[in-house]
């Protein structure tokens, strides 16, 4: 069995994507040079920069030219180094992309996949590390991703790009060098259906995206006082597998959520409050949450590592359920 990096399961989705059709382009800011992080290394001098193609640093423009061609009948995969800087594109987003099926009765369809990276570490500073994955699953008529693995990333990208919904993936720079096995093979992961990374009977913690290894490790870690967290990774935001989240906390009667965005009005809020009002007189104790603080990003090492959550924080957050 191979592994592969994050970043390197990331570019064979894109080059079998652009293998399996012709329909397939990757467009963005240095997509043909820089590799952004690895991710499109190797794929102009293969596919030729017709269908992997630079752009300007016009966020909205990409966007609005990624609809385009999917009109015309392409799937475009349009890459924004930073999700801050998507900002730029909310109109084409809000007011286009997401209600486009709806607008014409179902009988049009705008399979856009959209890759955008969310920055941790060496001082990414507030515009360039924020988590704004509950903003877009608030919109119906786009998923959104936050895969955790390299398996996942592979996966949720191919499923993304040859589907038919315009969709959103958000990829964290911290992830990028983990490793894992991977299959040769092109696979899809259906959205919607979260993982169970460990199993366990005494309390639940969903977590997504960056969030997921540590709560592994701090379930490991509590295993060796024989309490043993179940660990699901929600991996896709919009739809949301609430019957997996259900099951999992109507076994355990406790919930952590692990959410690595804001703190208020979060999709971890979104978890809660849906637990709560299926199985709120089960539990055992009161949810509780793992999110960033209601505060941008610190420029400086110290502050920032301050503010991210870490083992301890989820340990804690673990043991005040029990």
């Amino acid at each position: 069995m191979r592994t592969l990096t994050y970043a390197q399961a990331v570019n064979e989705a894109l080059a079998q994507a652009l293998e399996l059709s012709e329909d397939v382009v990757v467009l963005g800011q240095l997509v043909d040079t820089s590799g952004v992080f690895g991710t499109t290394k190797g794929l102009v001098e293969k596919f030729g920069k017709k269908r992997v193609q630079d752009f300007p640093v016009s966020e909205n423009l990409m966007t609005s030219a990624g609809m385009g061609a999917a009109l015309a009948g392409m799937r475009p995969v349009l890459v924004h180094h930073r999700l801050d800087f998507m900002v730029y594109a909310m109109d084409p987003i809000v007011n286009w992309l997401s209600l486009w099926r709806l607008k014409s009765n179902g009988q049009s369809r705008l399979p856009v996949t959209i890759r955008t990276v969310v920055g941790k570490g060496w001082g990414q500073g507030p515009q360039h590390s924020k988590s704004l994955h509950g903003w877009f699953a608030h919109l119906p008529g786009v998923n959104v991703a936050v895969p955790a693995t390299a398996h996942d990333a592979k996966g949720l990208l191919l499923e993304s790009i040859f589907g038919e919904t315009p969709t959103i993936i958000l990829e964290n720079r911290s992830l990028f060098s983990m490793e894992e096995v991977v299959p040769e093979n092109p696979y899809r992961i259906p959205f919607g259906q979260a993982a169970i990374r460990r199993r366990g009977q005494h309390v639940t913690v969903a977590a997504l995206g960056i969030m997921v290894p540590i709560a592994l490790r701090v379930a490991k870690q509590l295993a060796e006082e024989s309490i043993e967290v179940e660990v699901l990774d929600l991996r896709t935001v919009s739809p949301l597998d609430r019957d997996t989240v259900l099951k999992s906390v109507a076994k355990t009667k406790r919930l952590v959520v692990a959410d690595p965005a804001w703190r208020s009005v979060s999709v971890a809020a979104e978890v809660i409050a849906f637990v709560s009002e299926k199985l709120g007189r089960d539990l055992a104790s009161n949810p509780t949450r793992v999110c960033f603080p209601d505060s941008h990003t610190p420029m400086s090492a110290p502050l920032e590592a301050s503010f991210y959550p870490d083992d301890a924080a989820m340990l804690s957050a673990i043991r005040s359920v029990l």
